[in-house]
C-alpha cells in the first residue's frame, strides 16, 4: 500500500491532536495484541492504525470510546455507588428553580454565612497551631 499520512486522516477528526490519541491508542492497542481489521502487509502498528482510520473498517465513535475507557479513572462495581454519588450531589446542589429565584439580599446572606464557616475553620485551625507552638516551646 503507499504510504498513510495524517492528511489521509484528518477529515475524519475535528483536530490534528484528537487524531493522534486515536491512533496512538488504537496502535497501542494492536501492539497488545487485538486483531488488526486491515491487512497487515509488514507495517508496523502505527500505520496499521492510521490505515484502519483512513479506510473507516472501524467507526471514529468507536475509537474515541475506547480512548475514554482508556483513560477513564472512575469505575464502578455496582449501580449503588453511582446512586449515592448522584444522591449526595442532588442533596448539595440548589435546584435550578431555586437559583432563579433568589435574589441579591439571599445572595449576600449565603456569602456571609459561607465566610462566617470559613473563619471559624481559619480561628479552629489558628488555636490547634498556637496549642502545637506551645507544645513546642515547653520541650
Amino acid at each position: 500500500m503507499a504510504r498513510i499520512t495524517v492528511e489521509d486522516c484528518i477529515d475524519k477528526f475535528s483536530s490534528r491532536f484528537e487524531l493522534v490519541l486515536v491512533a496512538s491508542n488504537r496502535a497501542r492497542k494492536l501492539y497488545s495484541g487485538e486483531n488488526p481489521t486491515v491487512e497487515i502487509d509488514n507495517d508496523k502498528n502505527t500505520v496499521i492504525a492510521l490505515r484502519e482510520i483512513a479506510e473507516e473498517t472501524i467507526t471514529t465513535e468507536q475509537l474515541k470510546n475506547d480512548l475514554i475507557v482508556e483513560y477513564q479513572t472512575n469505575t464502578f462495581s455496582e449501580d449503588e455507588d453511582i446512586n449515592e454519588i448522584e444522591d449526595n450531589s442532588d442533596e448539595s446542589q440548589l435546584d435550578s428553580n431555586e437559583i432563579k429565584n433568589i435574589d441579591s439580599d439571599q445572595v449576600e446572606e449565603i456569602h456571609e454565612q459561607q465566610t462566617e464557616e470559613i473563619n471559624i475553620e481559619t480561628s479552629q485551625d489558628n488555636t490547634e497551631n498556637s496549642s502545637d507552638d506551645d507544645k513546642s516551646r515547653d520541650l
